[in-house]
């Protein structure tokens, strides 16, 4: 719904580090993607949790990213529950794998089309052959798996033409944070889909090649530590430092927090 000065419920922000995470449902982050569609206006999904807040806060320029982004999704149950404490109760977790579902369960009656980048060899056409198969109807109109090296120049011009030729509505990217979001922000706008969405791990799980913690794991903010059992090597320096970090920053905002509303 927007307001008298256009401003939609989606537009609204709560401050985490210094990083704009929309105050949204999934219903909302659905509905704005439609929105962009129909409009045919580039924007750009950040799916943003504890890793990627603490690398903003490390990185000003990951941070001006995520500031310039269509939408800052609350990836993780810590930034839903900053949200409460700043009195948006309506929010709640936006998660990249469940967002996956949810616009692709949206777009078949709408025939939106999907592109896949990202993910290890095999692995987007993996993804996009299993949910071709689970959303019946669902039209998956190409799919890349990016070597691991950055591209050259000729080799990214070809890439974008490569995906504009496929006509997608939604460029699904897969390749963790920050370097997904870094790719984004760089070819939105080169690229002509009206919505890139930056998902990681969702395209192992839903490829089959990694298991999800189970939903109660997920409800009570302990995602983490099933991860991180899974991929101690890969993951460990992630969380270990990451998560400690952001509790202690956080504290700090809201102590600063407090301080100021007690002075008003």
């Amino acid at each position: 719904m927007r307001d008298d000065r256009g401003t939609t419920d989606e537009d609204r922000r709560f401050n985490v580090l210094g990083v704009p995470v929309s105050a949204i449902t999934m219903a909302d982050a659905v509905s704005t993607i439609g929105r962009w569609i129909a409009e045919r206006t580039p924007r750009y999904v950040c799916v943003t949790g504890v890793h990627g807040v603490i690398e903003s806060d490390r990185d000003p320029a990951l941070r001006q990213i995520h500031e310039q982004a269509g939408l800052v999704t609350p990836d993780g149950m810590p930034l839903v529950w900053l949200a409460h404490v700043f009195g948006e109760a309506h929010v709640e977790r936006v998660y990249g794998p469940d967002l996956m579902n949810a616009v692709c369960a949206a777009s078949v009656s709408r025939g939106w089309r999907h592109y896949f980048f990202g993910g290890a060899e095999g692995v987007a056409e993996t993804l996009a052959r299993r949910l071709v198969a689970r959303f019946h109807g669902l039209s998956a109109c190409g799919t890349y798996s990016p070597p691991f090296r950055p591209l050259t120049d000729a080799e990214d011009d070809a890439l974008v033409a490569r995906i504009n030729d496929a006509r997608p509505d939604i460029v699904w990217v897969g390749l963790s944070t920050p370097k997904q979001e870094r790719w984004m922000a760089a070819h939105v706008g080169r690229l002509e889909a009206p919505a890139l969405i930056g998902v990681g791990a969702a395209f192992d799980f839903h490829a089959g090649l990694k298991r999800q913690a189970p939903r109660w794991m997920q409800r009570s903010g302990l995602e983490w530590s099933f991860r991180l059992l899974n991929e101690p090597r890969r993951l460990g320096p992630r969380y270990l430092v990451n998560n400690p970090l952001f509790v202690w920053k956080i504290a700090l905002q809201l102590t600063r927090r407090r301080a100021m509303e007690a002075r008003e």
